[in-house]
Protein backbone atom coordinates (compact mmCIF):
# COMPACT_ATOMS: atom_id res chain seq x y z
CA UNK A 1 0.00 0.00 0.00
CA UNK A 2 1.25 3.47 -0.88
CA UNK A 3 2.26 5.58 2.12
CA UNK A 4 0.17 8.75 2.29
CA UNK A 5 3.35 10.73 2.99
CA UNK A 6 4.46 9.87 -0.54
CA UNK A 7 1.36 11.29 -2.20
CA UNK A 8 1.72 14.53 -4.14
CA UNK A 9 -1.01 16.77 -5.49
CA UNK A 10 -1.67 18.14 -8.96
CA UNK A 11 -3.89 21.15 -9.58
CA UNK A 12 -5.20 23.80 -7.23
CA UNK A 13 -8.44 25.63 -6.48
CA UNK A 14 -10.46 22.94 -8.26
CA UNK A 15 -14.25 22.91 -7.92
CA UNK A 16 -15.54 19.43 -7.06
CA UNK A 17 -13.34 17.46 -9.51
CA UNK A 18 -15.54 14.36 -9.28
CA UNK A 19 -14.17 13.00 -12.57
CA UNK A 20 -10.57 13.36 -13.77
CA UNK A 21 -9.43 12.02 -17.17
CA UNK A 22 -5.98 11.90 -18.71
CA UNK A 23 -5.27 12.11 -22.44
CA UNK A 24 -2.19 11.04 -24.43
CA UNK A 25 -1.03 14.65 -24.75
CA UNK A 26 -0.37 14.72 -21.00
CA UNK A 27 -3.36 16.86 -20.11
CA UNK A 28 -5.70 16.20 -17.19
CA UNK A 29 -9.38 17.07 -17.64
CA UNK A 30 -11.31 17.63 -14.40
CA UNK A 31 -15.01 18.21 -13.97
CA UNK A 32 -15.69 21.73 -12.72
CA UNK A 33 -18.85 22.15 -10.65
CA UNK A 34 -19.15 25.77 -11.80
CA UNK A 35 -20.30 24.46 -15.16
CA UNK A 36 -17.49 23.07 -17.24
CA UNK A 37 -14.04 21.50 -17.23
CA UNK A 38 -10.65 22.54 -15.86
CA UNK A 39 -7.71 21.44 -18.01
CA UNK A 40 -4.36 20.95 -16.28
CA UNK A 41 -1.42 21.12 -18.68
CA UNK A 42 1.72 18.96 -18.34
CA UNK A 43 3.63 22.00 -17.02
CA UNK A 44 1.07 22.43 -14.22
CA UNK A 45 -0.73 25.44 -15.64
CA UNK A 46 -4.48 25.18 -15.80
CA UNK A 47 -7.42 26.76 -17.56
CA UNK A 48 -11.15 26.50 -16.86
CA UNK A 49 -13.56 26.19 -19.77
CA UNK A 50 -16.98 27.12 -18.41
CA UNK A 51 -20.31 27.05 -20.17
CA UNK A 52 -21.58 30.37 -21.41
CA UNK A 53 -25.09 31.29 -20.32
CA UNK A 54 -27.17 30.36 -17.30
CA UNK A 55 -27.98 28.20 -15.56
CA UNK A 56 -24.84 26.13 -16.22
CA UNK A 57 -24.90 22.33 -15.80
CA UNK A 58 -23.38 20.70 -12.72
CA UNK A 59 -20.85 18.30 -14.25
CA UNK A 60 -20.39 15.02 -12.41
CA UNK A 61 -18.80 12.66 -14.92
CA UNK A 62 -17.20 13.96 -18.09
CA UNK A 63 -15.95 12.46 -21.35
CA UNK A 64 -13.41 13.85 -23.83
CA UNK A 65 -14.67 13.84 -27.41
CA UNK A 66 -12.43 13.14 -30.43
CA UNK A 67 -12.93 16.72 -31.67
CA UNK A 68 -11.70 18.25 -28.39
CA UNK A 69 -15.13 18.95 -26.92
CA UNK A 70 -16.47 17.35 -23.74
CA UNK A 71 -19.65 15.60 -22.67
CA UNK A 72 -20.91 16.66 -19.24
CA UNK A 73 -23.27 14.54 -17.15
CA UNK A 74 -25.52 17.02 -15.35
CA UNK A 75 -26.14 16.07 -11.73
CA UNK A 76 -28.81 18.58 -10.86
CA UNK A 77 -30.90 18.50 -7.71
CA UNK A 78 -33.94 17.35 -9.68
CA UNK A 79 -32.89 17.21 -13.31
CA UNK A 80 -30.19 15.55 -15.37
CA UNK A 81 -29.10 14.91 -18.91
CA UNK A 82 -25.89 15.19 -20.88
CA UNK A 83 -24.55 18.34 -22.53
CA UNK A 84 -21.80 18.95 -25.06
CA UNK A 85 -19.29 21.66 -24.11
CA UNK A 86 -17.11 23.11 -26.85
CA UNK A 87 -13.54 24.41 -26.33
CA UNK A 88 -14.84 27.98 -26.47
CA UNK A 89 -17.51 27.38 -23.82
CA UNK A 90 -20.42 26.84 -26.22
CA UNK A 91 -22.96 24.53 -24.62
CA UNK A 92 -25.52 22.40 -26.48
CA UNK A 93 -27.85 19.62 -25.27
CA UNK A 94 -26.70 16.11 -26.16
CA UNK A 95 -29.41 14.03 -24.43
CA UNK A 96 -31.91 15.50 -21.98
CA UNK A 97 -34.80 13.04 -22.22
CA UNK A 98 -35.58 9.51 -23.24
CA UNK A 99 -38.89 8.51 -24.83
CA UNK A 100 -40.25 11.91 -23.86
CA UNK A 101 -39.28 11.53 -20.19
CA UNK A 102 -36.63 13.90 -18.76
CA UNK A 103 -33.50 12.13 -17.52
CA UNK A 104 -33.03 12.12 -13.74
CA UNK A 105 -29.80 13.52 -12.27
CA UNK A 106 -27.15 11.90 -14.44
CA UNK A 107 -23.86 10.40 -13.31
CA UNK A 108 -21.41 9.56 -16.06
CA UNK A 109 -20.85 9.52 -19.86
CA UNK A 110 -18.35 7.26 -21.63
CA UNK A 111 -17.38 7.37 -25.31
CA UNK A 112 -16.07 4.01 -26.52
CA UNK A 113 -13.70 3.23 -29.40
CA UNK A 114 -16.65 2.93 -31.80
CA UNK A 115 -17.96 6.38 -30.93
CA UNK A 116 -20.94 5.04 -28.98
CA UNK A 117 -21.89 6.94 -25.84
CA UNK A 118 -22.79 5.07 -22.65
CA UNK A 119 -24.57 7.09 -19.96
CA UNK A 120 -25.32 6.08 -16.38
CA UNK A 121 -28.16 7.26 -14.16
CA UNK A 122 -27.57 6.16 -10.58
CA UNK A 123 -31.12 6.18 -9.26
CA UNK A 124 -34.64 7.39 -9.99
CA UNK A 125 -35.15 8.29 -6.32
CA UNK A 126 -36.07 11.84 -5.36
CA UNK A 127 -34.20 13.09 -3.44
CA UNK A 128 -31.21 11.18 -4.78
CA UNK A 129 -29.99 10.42 -1.25
CA UNK A 130 -32.80 7.88 -0.90
CA UNK A 131 -30.77 5.71 -3.26
CA UNK A 132 -27.73 5.62 -0.97
CA UNK A 133 -28.54 2.12 0.22
CA UNK A 134 -28.30 -1.48 -0.91
CA UNK A 135 -32.06 -2.08 -0.88
CA UNK A 136 -32.67 0.30 -3.80
CA UNK A 137 -31.76 -0.91 -7.29
CA UNK A 138 -33.29 1.42 -9.88
CA UNK A 139 -30.21 2.73 -11.69
CA UNK A 140 -29.81 2.24 -15.42
CA UNK A 141 -27.49 2.54 -18.42
CA UNK A 142 -28.39 4.41 -21.62
CA UNK A 143 -26.70 3.77 -24.97
CA UNK A 144 -26.59 6.42 -27.69
CA UNK A 145 -25.45 5.23 -31.12
CA UNK A 146 -26.53 5.43 -34.76
CA UNK A 147 -29.87 3.88 -33.84
CA UNK A 148 -30.68 6.54 -31.24
CA UNK A 149 -30.89 6.48 -27.46
CA UNK A 150 -32.27 3.63 -25.37
CA UNK A 151 -31.94 1.95 -21.98
CA UNK A 152 -29.79 -1.17 -22.29
CA UNK A 153 -29.52 -2.15 -18.59
CA UNK A 154 -31.86 -1.43 -15.68
CA UNK A 155 -32.35 -2.40 -12.05
CA UNK A 156 -28.78 -1.58 -11.02
CA UNK A 157 -27.70 -0.69 -7.49
CA UNK A 158 -26.69 2.97 -7.87
CA UNK A 159 -25.04 2.93 -11.28
CA UNK A 160 -21.79 4.85 -11.32
CA UNK A 161 -18.88 4.93 -13.76
CA UNK A 162 -18.89 2.52 -16.70
CA UNK A 163 -16.25 1.65 -19.29
CA UNK A 164 -16.01 -0.60 -22.32
CA UNK A 165 -12.89 -2.75 -22.09
CA UNK A 166 -10.54 -1.82 -24.97
CA UNK A 167 -9.69 -5.46 -25.77
CA UNK A 168 -12.71 -7.58 -24.85
CA UNK A 169 -15.40 -5.04 -25.74
CA UNK A 170 -17.32 -5.88 -22.55
CA UNK A 171 -19.00 -3.17 -20.50
CA UNK A 172 -17.92 -2.81 -16.87
CA UNK A 173 -20.20 -0.94 -14.46
CA UNK A 174 -19.77 0.02 -10.82
CA UNK A 175 -22.88 -0.41 -8.64
CA UNK A 176 -21.90 1.79 -5.73
CA UNK A 177 -24.36 0.95 -2.97
CA UNK A 178 -24.74 -2.67 -4.02
CA UNK A 179 -20.95 -2.72 -3.48
CA UNK A 180 -20.09 -4.64 -6.64
CA UNK A 181 -18.43 -4.33 -10.02
CA UNK A 182 -20.51 -5.87 -12.81
CA UNK A 183 -19.71 -6.83 -16.40
CA UNK A 184 -21.92 -7.24 -19.47
CA UNK A 185 -21.31 -8.80 -22.85
CA UNK A 186 -22.02 -6.28 -25.62
CA UNK A 187 -23.63 -7.44 -28.86
CA UNK A 188 -23.07 -5.82 -32.24
CA UNK A 189 -26.28 -3.82 -31.87
CA UNK A 190 -25.20 -2.57 -28.44
CA UNK A 191 -27.57 -4.77 -26.45
CA UNK A 192 -26.24 -6.16 -23.18
CA UNK A 193 -26.41 -9.72 -21.85
CA UNK A 194 -24.79 -12.16 -19.46
CA UNK A 195 -24.46 -9.85 -16.47
CA UNK A 196 -21.61 -11.13 -14.32
CA UNK A 197 -20.33 -10.00 -10.93
CA UNK A 198 -16.61 -9.34 -11.32
CA UNK A 199 -16.01 -8.30 -7.72
CA UNK A 200 -17.99 -7.84 -4.53
CA UNK A 201 -16.70 -5.45 -1.92
CA UNK A 202 -16.94 -5.66 1.84
CA UNK A 203 -18.52 -3.20 4.26
CA UNK A 204 -17.20 0.30 3.84
CA UNK A 205 -16.15 -0.04 0.21
CA UNK A 206 -18.42 1.81 -2.23
CA UNK A 207 -17.07 1.53 -5.80
CA UNK A 208 -17.33 4.76 -7.75
CA UNK A 209 -14.66 5.35 -10.42
CA UNK A 210 -12.85 2.68 -12.42
CA UNK A 211 -10.16 2.24 -15.04
CA UNK A 212 -8.13 -0.59 -16.57
CA UNK A 213 -4.39 -1.20 -16.47
CA UNK A 214 -2.08 -2.87 -18.98
CA UNK A 215 -1.90 -6.11 -16.98
CA UNK A 216 -5.65 -6.70 -17.06
CA UNK A 217 -6.33 -5.29 -13.62
CA UNK A 218 -9.14 -2.92 -12.73
CA UNK A 219 -8.58 0.07 -10.46
CA UNK A 220 -11.52 1.14 -8.31
CA UNK A 221 -12.03 4.24 -6.21
CA UNK A 222 -14.23 3.95 -3.13
CA UNK A 223 -16.12 6.98 -1.92
CA UNK A 224 -16.57 7.66 1.81
CA UNK A 225 -13.79 5.25 2.80
CA UNK A 226 -11.28 7.02 0.52
CA UNK A 227 -9.74 3.85 -0.89
CA UNK A 228 -8.16 2.93 -4.19
CA UNK A 229 -8.41 -0.82 -4.85
CA UNK A 230 -6.90 -2.92 -7.64
CA UNK A 231 -8.88 -5.96 -8.71
CA UNK A 232 -6.54 -8.46 -10.38
CA UNK A 233 -7.65 -10.65 -13.32
CA UNK A 234 -8.11 -13.55 -10.87
CA UNK A 235 -10.36 -11.39 -8.65
CA UNK A 236 -7.84 -10.73 -5.87
CA UNK A 237 -8.34 -7.30 -4.31
CA UNK A 238 -5.46 -5.14 -3.12
CA UNK A 239 -5.84 -1.80 -1.36
CA UNK A 240 -3.40 0.51 -3.11
CA UNK A 241 -4.18 3.71 -1.21
CA UNK A 242 -6.34 4.47 1.81
CA UNK A 243 -7.15 7.55 3.86
CA UNK A 244 -10.08 6.35 5.92
CA UNK A 245 -11.66 7.75 9.06
CA UNK A 246 -13.37 4.74 10.72
CA UNK A 247 -15.72 6.88 12.82
CA UNK A 248 -16.84 8.86 9.78
CA UNK A 249 -17.30 5.67 7.80
CA UNK A 250 -19.49 4.16 10.54
CA UNK A 251 -21.57 7.35 10.66
CA UNK A 252 -22.04 7.38 6.90
CA UNK A 253 -23.26 3.80 6.61
CA UNK A 254 -26.90 3.39 7.78
CA UNK A 255 -28.33 -0.08 8.46
CA UNK A 256 -31.34 0.55 6.22
CA UNK A 257 -32.87 2.95 3.75
CA UNK A 258 -32.26 6.64 4.57
CA UNK A 259 -35.96 7.55 4.28
CA UNK A 260 -36.68 5.36 7.30
CA UNK A 261 -34.19 7.32 9.38
CA UNK A 262 -35.58 10.78 8.81
CA UNK A 263 -35.45 12.80 12.00
CA UNK A 264 -33.04 10.44 13.74
CA UNK A 265 -29.31 10.71 14.34
CA UNK A 266 -28.25 9.63 10.85
CA UNK A 267 -28.58 11.95 7.86
CA UNK A 268 -27.69 11.21 4.22
CA UNK A 269 -24.07 11.98 3.47
CA UNK A 270 -23.64 14.41 0.54
CA UNK A 271 -21.31 12.10 -1.35
CA UNK A 272 -20.43 12.38 -5.01
CA UNK A 273 -22.28 11.05 -8.00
Amino acid sequence: MIDLDGVTFIGSDLHRPECVLSTPDGRLHAADWRGGVTVIEPDGSQCAVLAAGAPPPKPNGIAVMPDGAWLLAHLGDDDGGVYRLGPAGDLTPFLLELDGVPLPPTNYPHVDAQGRVWITVSTRQQPRANGYTADVADGFVVLVDGEGARIVADGLGYTNECLVHPRTGQLYVNETFSRRLSRFDVAGDGSLSNKTTVAEFGPGTFPDGLTFDAEGGIWITSIVSNRVIRVAPDGEQTIVLEDCDPDHLAWARPPTRPARWAGRTWTPLPVGG
